[in-house]
């Protein structure tokens, strides 16, 4: 018999998070990012990666973070989660379809498959905390293949992108990640 129904998860923590407000700077969208991340890795839920997506009025639509290893799924990274949160709840595949910007927080640089999730779902802002350098010499992550313009390819998609938020934050997480002597999950 093949499986025909999917079910990922996030971890049951995140529903003690207090993101009922609006988060108004963009160094405090990304700040929620990393808090994702932080606890994920500190409730051994997932890897060191969390993401939010906020609509116009800065408020948070869904959260993600990495489940990939718990929920055995190569596609469930913390940008891909939250996107398809955000889809479900908003009822729609491009979220910004009825002219809504929407924003989309990183803890890290998205890899190229949360690349191409950023335009396909329909992002208009991209916030991004560590490079994908940084996650590739902190950690075991290999973020794959992007285009060598990547920032123009996303632009020219009219995708804002902000890189740098928080960065120092960022790493700590991915440091703490990093040095857990391969204990991944």
């Amino acid at each position: 018999m093949l499986l025909a129904q999917l079910h990922l998860t996030l971890p049951v923590w995140v529903h003690d998070l207090d993101v009922g407000r609006a988060f108004a700077s963009d160094n405090d969208k990304v700040a929620l990012a990393i808090e994702l991340s932080r606890h994920n890795i500190a409730a051994r839920s997932g890897g060191p990666f969390g993401a939010v997506v906020f609509d116009a009025a800065d408020r948070v639509v869904a959260v993600g973070v990495n489940r990939v290893l718990p929920q055995n799924c190569s596609l469930a990274h913390a940008e891909t989660m939250a996107c398809m949160l955000a889809q479900q709840r908003m009822q729609r595949s491009r979220l910004n379809e009825d002219g809504r910007r929407v924003t989309l927080a990183t803890s890290s640089q998205p890899c190229c498959q949360c690349y191409g999730a950023t335009f396909w779902a329909g992002i208009d802002r991209l916030l991004i905390g560590a490079r994908s350098e940084d996650v590739m010499s902190l950690t075991e992550f290999d973020e794959g293949p992007l285009p060598t313009d990547w920032i123009g390819e996303l632009q020219r998609r009219g995708i804002e992108v902000v890189r740098d938020l928080q960065r120092d934050a960022a790493c700590e997480v991915l440091r703490a990640y990093g040095e857990q002597d391969g204990q991944y999950y």
